[in-house]
């Protein structure tokens, strides 16, 4: 692909700064529109089963809104289909960036993907014979329904050895027969997709072209300004489906200093300098300001990595260390965990004296969410830093 030549030049600072206000860490949030203008503003919110303050879905809206109520959050993802009223659903889950929750009316868009799965060769669970037609079958009478429900989850106490039921509405779900329409106790409750999906959306009409088009749109309005790789990150594309439709997108070609490759930015977020007032907050590993690493690195100039597969005697920062954002920069780390109602900070890293009000902050208010009374720091990588540390915690929490 032939790039053609930027519109303008932006200075690091300005890219980094676009990409804070895209991702609604910079400005005032917009507090009406809540977890759902969140997930619109995101265009996809990553799912994780790992819970220490809270799961990644919630910590996502929390970053950036403070401390929204946990249930909030939930209702705002998922809504049980009941069987006497039509659902007003508000999203799906999806395969996205990775397993996301998605704003509904990006259904249609998603359309290519669920054309590729359909026409997918091979498979690593084998579907047996009649377990799909069983599935749907039982999900029309009775659903909706969890896996469970519908005849076990898992055929051993395995974690991948899933049950003939299991690979089926699994199945479904890729196929775009069966949604996720509530999460119970972590479990998916699965129903039919028709049931679930304003009709209006519910329809695989719009070609591969269209779809990438749209995606392409939305990964640069979610990310502000980037490079072709942090683009098809985003939704997970490939790169020769960015080239093939970025011209058309919408979005602009521009040069950004130092970052050494061509990128492309929303002409919205071009259009008025971002200011406001910066979050300072605690961030999910998972959170879509920090997820691509190689980007991370090159705006924050931080190196992220999440360590809970890694051997706990290899880890240099812990099982979840959370990164610190502050006036705009990556400031810190924080390996949490819970004990009672006291917030059990096991492991501190801190850029430094200056950041140490900032990381204070953080952990006070996220203390004040998850319903602790008390913060503990075990660990300080600097242990010069430990004692002004306490003090703040001490004075912010009096």
């Amino acid at each position: 692909m032939t790039t053609p030549r930027p519109i303008t030049d932006l200075s690091a600072a300005e890219a980094r700064r676009i990409a804070l206000k895209a991702q609604g860490f910079l400005g005032t949030p917009n507090r009406r529109s809540g977890v759902r203008g969140i997930l619109r503003h995101l265009g996809a919110i990553q799912l994780d089963t790992i819970s220490v303050l809270a799961r990644s879905h919630e910590l996502i809206p929390y970053a950036r809104l403070g401390a929204v109520g946990r249930k909030t959050v939930e209702q705002a993802y998922w809504t049980t289909a009941p069987k006497t009223a039509p659902p007003t659903p508000h999203a799906f889950e999806y395969w996205s960036h990775a397993a996301c929750i998605l704003p509904v009316e990006e259904w249609p868009h998603f359309a290519f993907r669920r054309r590729a799965y359909r026409n997918r060769p091979h498979w690593n669970h084998e579907l047996p014979d009649g377990a799909y037609d069983q599935v749907i079958k039982q999900l029309r009478s009775d659903g909706p329904l969890t896996a469970t429900e519908l005849g076990g989850a898992k055929r051993t106490s395995e974690w991948w050895d899933w049950s003939g039921a299991k690979v089926a509405v699994e199945r479904a779900l890729m196929y775009g027969e069966v949604v996720c329409v509530e999460r119970r106790g972590w479990k998916r409750v699965y129903d039919l997709a028709e049931r679930a999906i304003p009709a209006a959306l519910l329809h695989d009409e719009l070609d591969d072209t269209e779809c990438l088009r749209r995606l392409v749109r939305l990964a640069g309005q979610s990310l502000g300004v980037g490079t072709r790789a942090d683009i098809a990150d985003y939704h997970r594309l490939k790169g020769d489906q960015v080239d093939a439709v970025i011209a058309d997108s919408g979005l602009v070609p521009v040069s950004v200093e130092g970052w050494g490759k061509p990128a492309w930015a929303d002409p919205a977020a071009l259009e008025t300098p971002p200011r406001g007032r910066h979050r300072t907050t605690l961030l999910s590993p998972f959170d879509s300001l920090i997820w691509e690493r190689a980007r991370t690195e090159r705006i924050f100039g931080f190196t992220h990595r999440l360590e809970a597969y890694v051997p706990k005697q290899k880890r240099v920062y812990g099982y979840f260390a959370m990164p610190v954002l502050a006036g705009g920069r990556l400031v810190g780390r924080v390996d949490p965990a819970r004990d009672g109602r006291t917030l059990v900070a096991k492991q501190v890293t801190l850029d430094g004296p200056k950041a140490v009000p900032a990381v204070a902050q953080a952990l006070a208010e996220a203390a004040s969410w998850v319903d602790c009374t008390d913060v503990r720091v075990e660990r300080v990588d600097a242990p010069d830093l430990r004692e002004p540390l306490a003090k703040e915690l001490t004075r912010i929490m009096a």
